[in-house]
């Protein structure tokens, strides 16, 4: 079954999916870790939520290159497009935490799935064994049983890239309660005094900030967030910028 290039492609991006899961829900609604948590000398905020925004850029385009794969195998009388591939995505799903557990968590310690945890090997574990084995195991067994098929490469294309689409728009969105603020990363350097005229420039107005102001948050009018980017900002929330975990950090 993995010798067809479906398979592959359907497995990619079941692992992009798995990543977007393990970004939207570990790293921006629980906050149990950043991707560079526990990276020594990483300790700003700044710098956090930018490298989890390159996480969720990543993902994004792993999950262009499975649906590409896919559309492209999509006239192949050899593609079975209704439990086989569920059972490839699913069997991509959970090689991503497998991936991320054995590779992050445990080679390069980069993080752990809760930072704060007196027994961290304990939630690893525990953690890969719902959301890695299970649906490694679950995709094995529907990739070989086989099972009714979709209704057409069209129908089964539309599913998946609604999937994902969902799952990229949810990594977009703000959080809860934050109205019309905005969260803004500012360049390396830049100076409370230059934060202040960047808001000034876009009618803005300072709701919070970190110690140094390099991480603020802002109220300021949606339409006119992008022109942050021209005043020394490097990330902005609700400004079409797939910033990852950086929509959800919360202030304080």
């Amino acid at each position: 079954m993995w010798k067809s290039s479906w398979a592959r492609w359907a497995a990619a991006l079941g692992f992009a999916l798995g990543g977007f899961f393990d970004g939207i829900l570990l790293h921006q609604i629980l906050q149990w870790h950043h991707l560079l948590s526990l990276v020594r000398g990483i300790d700003d905020l700044r710098t956090q939520v930018l490298w989890d925004g390159y996480f969720h850029l990543l993902m994004y385009a792993v999950a262009l290159a499975g649906l590409w794969g896919l559309w492209r195998a999509r006239q192949s009388t050899g593609v079975a497009w209704g439990w086989p591939l569920v059972g490839a995505v699913l069997a991509g799903f959970g090689a991503w935490h497998l991936v991320d557990a054995v590779l992050s968590h445990w080679l390069l310690g980069i993080h752990r799935i809760r930072v704060d945890s007196d027994d961290p090997l304990l939630w690893d574990l525990a953690w890969l064994a719902v959301f890695g084995v299970l649906p490694l195991l679950a995709g094995w067994k529907l990739m070989r049983r086989g099972g009714p098929e979709l209704r057409g490469s069209a129908a089964a294309m539309l599913l998946l890239s609604a999937a994902t689409g969902g799952a990229g728009a949810w990594a977009l969105q703000p959080p809860d309660g934050l109205g019309s603020s905005a969260t803004v990363v500012f360049r390396p350097g830049a100076t409370p005094r230059e934060v202040f005229a960047a808001l000034d420039a876009v009618d803005g107005r300072l709701v919070w900030s970190d110690r140094k102001m390099a991480v603020v948050v802002a109220a300021v009018p949606h339409a006119r967030r992008w022109e942050l980017y021209r005043h020394g900002a490097m990330l902005v929330s609700g400004a079409a910028v797939p910033a990852g975990c950086f929509n959800f950090s919360r202030p304080g």
